[in-house]
């Protein structure tokens, strides 16, 4: 287990390298000088070449991207003398139309981002697996026709659609303050205000995800029930809700993980349709802003690169929980 482990984070920290190498470049070869983007509007030759010099920008490219590289565990230093500011570590760069480093930028986001997708996670996770095992236990009744018309309806349903119609239906209700709403509330000091915050952001993706995760459990169930330890189990006499609990739903779960780590990593990276249809500024908001508004190169590259990680980072936790359900997993 050891060996796997060590070579799964090995093979992790290469897969990162090189994302810091591809995602740098494909930003840097864009036919845009951010330098000129930064100007404002009293442009001219010698403030963009003052611009260019301040971003690093006046070097090759492999240079760029190697100052930018280091930054991320020394920090990076921008500028020359009155002039000078440093970025700390992690650096990813800093945003002018923010006038702050992109980390600072980031890190104003990112609880909006953890919030919902933790929040969200849970609610689907739980909602989608209940589902889909009470749909097996009880396959061709009421329970199991009812939940394949939750799976075809929230399966089918664009985002965007279905976020649309609960945030309009909260406001016919006078459930959601559209003064208030995307506004941080911490969870400790006020609780029930976090709640009316992201709880209608929650079950927008729950509705989403949960239909998946309900198809996968209950086809996952009914597929083990048929293999030889099943049957072994329920011919030893044990009884038929420990066979689904101990048995059955410790093997049909060990699939899941793989769509729950890259479906979690990617929330983490910002869900840009629900956080722009609930006015939440988390990392999915601030890129799309970022893309559309003003081209802030380096807080594109920067939440680019965060929210790819995350999904390296949380398939290597899966492959490794993956590996401790099933030691087939380790051999090879």
């Amino acid at each position: 287990m050891l060996k796997y482990i060590t070579r799964r984070i090995a093979y992790t920290l290469l897969l990162l390298f090189l994302l810091t190498i591809v995602v740098y470049l494909i930003f840097g070869l864009l036919p845009v000088d951010p330098a000129r983007i930064s100007c404002g509007i009293h442009c001219n030759p010698a403030v963009v070449n003052g611009n260019r010099h301040r971003l690093g920008l006046d070097v090759p490219l492999y240079e760029q991207w190697w100052r930018f590289f280091l930054g991320i565990f020394v920090g990076r230093t921008y500028g020359d003398g009155a002039a000078r500011f440093t970025c700390p570590a992690p650096s990813l760069g800093y945003s002018f139309p923010n006038n702050e480093c992109v980390t600072t930028v980031m890190a104003h986001a990112f609880p909006f981002t953890l919030s919902l997708a933790i929040g969200a996670f849970i609610l689907w996770f739980v909602t989608g697996v209940s589902l889909g095992v009470l749909a097996a236990r009880f396959r061709g009744t009421w329970i199991d026709k009812g939940a394949t018309a939750f799976v075809l309806i929230g399966s089918s349903m664009p985002i965007f659609i279905l976020g649309l119609l609960v945030y309009i239906g909260a406001l016919l209700l006078h459930w959601i303050d559209p003064i208030a709403q995307g506004q941080w509330v911490s969870p400790w000091s006020d609780p029930l205000g976090f709640l009316k915050n992201f709880i209608f952001p929650w079950i927008t993706l729950a509705l989403t995800f949960s239909a998946v995760y309900t198809r996968l459990t209950r086809s996952n169930v009914i597929e083990t029930s048929s293999e030889d330890f099943i049957r072994t189990a329920r011919a030893k006499g044990v009884s038929p809700r420990r066979v689904l609990v101990k048995h059955n739903l410790r093997t049909s779960l060990a699939p899941l993980l793989t769509n729950a780590g890259i479906d979690f990593g990617g929330l983490l990276g910002g869900a840009i349709i629900t956080e722009t249809i609930y006015q939440l500024p988390g990392l999915g908001e601030i890129s799309l802003k970022a893309v559309l508004q003003n081209f802030d190169l380096p807080l594109i590259v920067g939440t680019t690169l965060f929210a790819a990680t995350f999904i390296i980072v949380f398939n290597l936790i899966v492959d490794i929980a993956y590996a401790y359900l099933d030691p087939r997993v380790r051999i090879g």
